[in-house]
């Protein structure tokens, strides 16, 4: 057998794998087919050297590959499609100078609609080949979208090349790869950075050049043993040559492969999740659901009560206490305070977005691929057997993150690499010093697969030699980066571990990489062999006995990590606490409903159980005695003993005094009322009563079912329930349903009464003025220069200060919403018809970015949102509008409208009569929303005529914006052009100072009334909400005074 030819066909091989990784093809790889459909994903893009790259790419594209083909179809597609052509296109000049041009105005997008595009392409049966390049994780799962191509390519001889340009998104790359293996058609992954490639052309190249290198291995051997000579010599010298090259060297690298080391200094010492969690977590931070409601809860009472002869269970309070189940599994009665548990769910909702940050910070970068090096004294373990020879540049790049990023601040480390030998960098450990890790990339470099996994080996070698004072040392840990199971038994390795690591801070940390290795290829027999599940089940028992961290990761992403998922844990055990939160609230609610309905049970239904407390049929009051009659009793009831000295003070007490004598001013109202009762009749009492027989002789008995309503002279402090949710309209609107008036919180009117009025009467026997009796009892007050009597008792008070400080803290609430996003410039957008005038004249020329920028904010967040029909028109000495009429808000109007934005440049005066009666005359306008710096060129009286001369026609609401004027003449025309049409005038200045304000009282508290306080806002929404706000609290500040 000779080897020349096998040696020929591993050059052709190598030659064909250099070729694959050049120019376009190393970018998209080779294009099949002759009729070709290019789908591009724009929704990765974004403006700057990105999109340039991007361009350009796809424009060596065409020039290299796609020019050659017969026919060609475009398509972009973001969350909606944009095709070049409505069919493929033969391929000739000028349709390649479209296709250029089309690469050079594709623009951002949102959205990856990848179905939407293959719905759109599949529908080309004159294609044969489909090229889809995707830069970001479709919004499809890889089900849908497997099976509808499977289906659509049925019969068909249509080869798909699926391409993941640039992504980091391992999602997109496993459901890439895995379309393209469903589909049986090509994958390729390229990276700008290197770090990722994968493609099936150069893995199949690479898998034949391996299984001749074999056959010249076993050449090699048979001439060695059979024949000698020179020649046989020199054809075998050539065979051991290509055999023992690696095929990394045939793999695409990373960019500065082989420079050095660019070494990263970290901020902070690393620390594992569990240890993270014991400062960051929901215990450490005190907002553990038992925590919390703890002060609330108590424990069932169950007494024995002699007079029922039986064990009597506590009951709940109806409206506030809930029974909830305690963590011990036993039952107790919370009162259930609906702020405190809104506030408790929104500082959960705050930690698990903290936890989501940890979580990505740990997906990304080295600890992607190695967790987190937390000791101080690190030895790595790296395998490099000779199943690893496919994947010896990404443990080669692995390691230069690891070395860069988070090595420079460890204390001592040591890299020890084993194949079936050790090969170990040094023979000891050695500092992180910049020159020693420098050195160690060096060698890392020189690395080479050979042998199997002979782990227990390096595990004792560095045990042994690395850690040999191990008991003097913290903080030490050995991390092993390997692809499959050693060649050991695992409970050899695990026994050996727990041995060595128990009684001292040393822990085995390991890192799987999953790989999909052919046993077979390079011609050894793996000691052992596990699948990729049972090779984690053996390190997993490892790395128990350890006490350390496993780690699983692969190119499409992490599998599995012990870090991440301790914090997934606590972010499963914060959603549980906020559900149980939402139950005890919803609960209550329930339960509030329930009692308020008060559903009517017939008479004759005796099987429907009641709670009803049983009452007694209430006497009608006596009358009340005069102090006569009363002497008259008290000397009946004594026969004829003395009488009470306090008798006689009250019957000689002077009748101005009495308690029961009316003041003066209500005794002047009283024929008026009198007469008005005589037209209305005071409504009766109704009573509903049935009655039974006794069973005695003719004796019945009655039941009262009904009982007629007490008049109830004293006012209680009503509960408050306001929405969570914004309501999109002005401040007015909300505050006729939610103002303090509304809400029946006013405390002169709920506190101090006509009954409440302090008075003093002349007596002309004492010669001076007398209080009636029960001013003595109860507490007077100087309300307004008046002296009225308190009637309400502390807790009475306390429930009012309760109620009225929630509804000032969703008052703030509303403010800062009106104070975010695109509200803070524009206010709130309440019309469903409406224009936006933007004045572009030249002295907005320093803000027309920032205007640009909100512009954009608004069409997204409420016009888009709203699905609100709109129209933009710029204003400076002339007019341009966007469109010539209304246009509804979908994805596509708000990117165009965007785009038109963007292009806005300043210059000329401010010519505002004319955009007005432009934006008047389309066609069912309902409101307009006129933005601009300062005052008109042309007359405001003029301007205020002529709209009033043209809302005769069609009724229409003008809303006025100032933004950076300090004319206040020009802002004095805003707001009557506003108030004259029945729009809004609003004003963003202060509103930075009115969000600190906000967040500073929801924060420190609101019992200075003085501090913090916003500012003046002179826009009609924020002003008439803040006006309020200083009304509550005035009224808070004198409740916790009364106090």
């Amino acid at each position: 057998m000779c080897a020349m030819p096998f040696v020929r066909v591993i050059e052709l091989y190598q030659h064909q794998v250099q070729w694959l990784l050049q120019d376009s093809r190393k970018v998209f790889g080779l294009i099949k087919g002759t009729k070709v459909g290019l789908v591009a994903d724009v929704s990765h893009m974004s403006s700057g050297p990105r999109l340039l790259d991007f361009q350009k790419d796809l424009l060596c594209l065409i020039d290299e590959q796609l020019c050659y083909k017969k026919q060609l179809y475009c398509l972009s597609f973001s969350t909606e499609i944009s095709p070049l052509w409505e069919s493929p296109k033969n391929i000739n000049v000028h349709v390649l100078h479209e296709a250029r041009q089309w690469i050079q105005q594709l623009e951002p997008g949102r959205g990856c609609n990848l179905l939407k595009a293959l719905k759109h392409v599949l529908m080309m049966k004159e294609l044969n080949s489909l090229v889809l390049i995707v830069g970001s994780c479709p919004d499809q799962s890889l089900e849908i979208l497997s099976d509808y191509a499977q289906q659509c390519m049925l019969g068909r001889k249509l080869q798909i090349h699926a391409v993941t340009y640039d992504c980091s998104n391992p999602a997109s790359l496993a459901v890439l790869k895995n379309l393209a293996e469903a589909v049986r058609g090509c994958y390729h992954c390229y990276s700008s950075k290197g770090e990722n490639f994968d493609s099936s052309d150069v893995h199949l190249l690479l898998q034949e050049s391996q299984k001749a290198k074999d056959l010249l291995k076993i050449i090699k051997q048979t001439f060695q043993r059979r024949i000698g000579g020179s020649l046989i010599s020199r054809i075998a010298d050539v065979s051991t040559e290509f055999a023992n090259a690696a095929p990394s060297n045939f793999l695409l690298k990373p960019p500065k492969h082989k420079g050095p080391l660019v070494i990263q200094t970290p901020c902070i010492l690393a620390k594992t999740s569990t240890d993270w969690l014991k400062t960051n977590g929901l215990k450490a931070k005190k907002l553990n659901l038992y925590q919390v409601l703890a002060p609330n809860a108590f424990s069932p009472v169950e007494e024995f009560v002699p007079i029922l002869k039986k064990t009597v269970s506590s009951t709940l309070h109806e409206k506030v206490m809930m029974q909830f189940e305690w963590y011990d599994g036993t039952v107790k009665n919370i009162h259930v305070d609906l702020p405190v548990l809104y506030s408790y769910q929104k500082l959960l909702a705050k930690m698990v977005r903290i936890y989501e940050k940890r979580i990505d910070w740990l997906s990304v970068a080295s600890r992607r691929i190695w967790g987190s090096v937390c000791e101080r004294r690190v030895v790595i373990l790296v395998d490099i057997s000779v199943t690893n020879s496919m994947y010896i540049t990404h443990i080669q790049h692995s390691l230069r993150l690891l070395l860069e990023e988070q090595m420079s601040n460890k204390d001592y480390f040591n890299i020890i690499a084993f194949g079936s030998d050790i090969v170990p960098w040094q023979l000891e450990l050695v500092p992180s010093q910049p020159e020693n890790l420098q050195n160690a990339w060096r060698w890392v470099l020189s690395l080479q697969c050979k042998g199997s996994r002979n782990f227990m080996s390096a595990l004792r070698r560095a045990v042994e030699v690395d850690f040999k004072d191990k008991d003097k040392h913290r903080s030490q840990g050995l991390y092993l980066l390997t692809t499959g199971i050693p060649d050991q038994e695992t409970h050899t390795i695990s026994a050996y571990v727990a041995e060595v690591c128990r009684g001292f801070d040393l822990q085995l940390h390991v890192c799987l990489f999953n790989v999909m290795e052919d046993v077979d290829s390079n011609g050894i027999i793996p000691a052992r062999y596990a699948n990729p599940t049972e090779t984690a089940i053996a390190f997993k028992e490892i790395v128990q006995a350890a006490n350390g961290r496993f780690h699983w990761f692969g190119e499409a992403g992490i599998f599995e990590s012990d870090d991440i998922t301790v914090i997934v844990s606590e972010m499963e055990k914060a959603n549980n606490y906020s559900q149980k939160c939402a139950f005890l609230v919803e609960s209550l609610k329930q339960r509030s409903v329930n009692q308020s309905a008060n559903p009517f049970i017939p008479e004759g239904d005796s099987n429907i159980p009641t709670k009803k407390e049983k009452r007694r049929p209430q006497k009608l009051p006596s009358p009340k005695p005069t102090a006569l009659s009363l002497a008259r009793m008290c000397i009946k009831d004594n026969h004829g003993a003395e009488r009470n000295a306090s008798v006689r003070v009250l019957a000689w007490r002077p009748t101005s005094a009495k308690a029961e004598i009316p003041p003066a001013q209500t005794i002047k109202k009283w024929p008026q009322t009198e007469n008005k009762r005589k037209h209305k009749p005071r409504k009766q009492p109704e009573f509903s009563v049935s009655v039974f027989y006794t069973g005695k002789g003719r004796n019945v008995g009655t039941v009262y079912q009904k009982y007629p309503k007490l008049m109830c002279i004293r006012k209680s402090v009503p509960s408050v329930t306001l929405p969570k949710k914004e309501e999109i309209c002005s401040s007015k609107e909300w505050l006729t349903k939610y103002s303090i008036k509304k809400l029946k919180l006013e405390l002169p009117r709920l506190m101090f009464g006509p009954g409440c009025t302090h008075q003093k009467k002349t007596v002309e026997s004492l010669h001076k003025k007398v209080s009636a009796k029960y001013c003595t009892i109860f507490p007077s007050v100087d309300i307004n220069g008046v002296v009225k009597h308190l009637q309400f008792q502390s807790k009475e008070l306390e429930i009012y200060t309760e109620q009225l400080e929630k509804v000032l803290q969703r008052y703030i609430q509303r403010i800062q919403w009106l104070l975010s996003g695109s509200r803070r410039l524009f206010g709130t957008i309440l019309e469903g018809n409406v224009c936006v005038l933007i004045d572009t004249s030249g002295s907005m020329d320093p803000y027309l970015p920032h205007i640009t920028k909100e512009l954009t904010s608004l069409i997204w967040e409420q016009l888009r949102r709203n699905e609100v029909r709109f129209n933009l028109l710029r204003f400076a000495e002339n007019t341009e509008s966007w469109k010539e009429c209304l246009v509804k808000a979908t994805d596509e109007t708000c990117h165009d409208a965007v785009q038109w934005v963007s292009r806005f440049h300043a210059h000329g005066n401010t010519c505002i009569l004319m955009a007005l009666q432009k934006a008047l005359s389309f066609q069912g306008i309902e409101a307009l929303y006129v933005l601009t710096d300062g005052k008109p060129d042309t007359s405001c009286s003029l301007i205020l005529k002529e709209i009033e001369r043209l809302r005769k026609k069609q009724d229409i609401k003008i809303h006025t914006i100032s933004f950076s004027c300090t004319d206040r003449g020009a802002n004095e025309f805003l707001k009557k052009l506003a108030s004259q049409t029945g729009g809004r005038y609003h004003c963003s200045f202060g509103d930075v100072d009115g969000q600190l304000a906000a967040h500073r009282m929801l924060t420190e508290g609101l019992d200075d009334e003085d501090d913090p306080v916003f500012p003046y806002f002179e826009g009609d929404d924020l002003k008439k909400l803040t006006q309020e706000v200083a009304k509550a609290r005035s009224f808070l500040k004198q409740a916790k005074s009364l106090r």
